[in-house]
């Protein structure tokens, strides 16, 4: 999830850098909203101390 968190971002600052302004808006958001995504999955495996199973 923070990978295409940070790949929607290097799209959003790259169309920044060209003046595609609707294209990096909408980049950036995409990735802020993915990164926030992430983050709470990662405070939610934190909390419960779930391990993986390996079967």
């Amino acid at each position: 999830m923070l990978y295409y968190a940070l790949v929607f971002l290097v799209v959003g600052l790259i169309a920044g850098a060209l003046n595609l302004a609707g294209v990096s808006t909408v980049a950036v958001q995409i990735s802020w909203i993915l990164f926030l995504v992430g983050i709470v999955m990662v405070v939610i495996h934190v909390v419960t101390g779930r391990t993986a199973r390996v079967a």
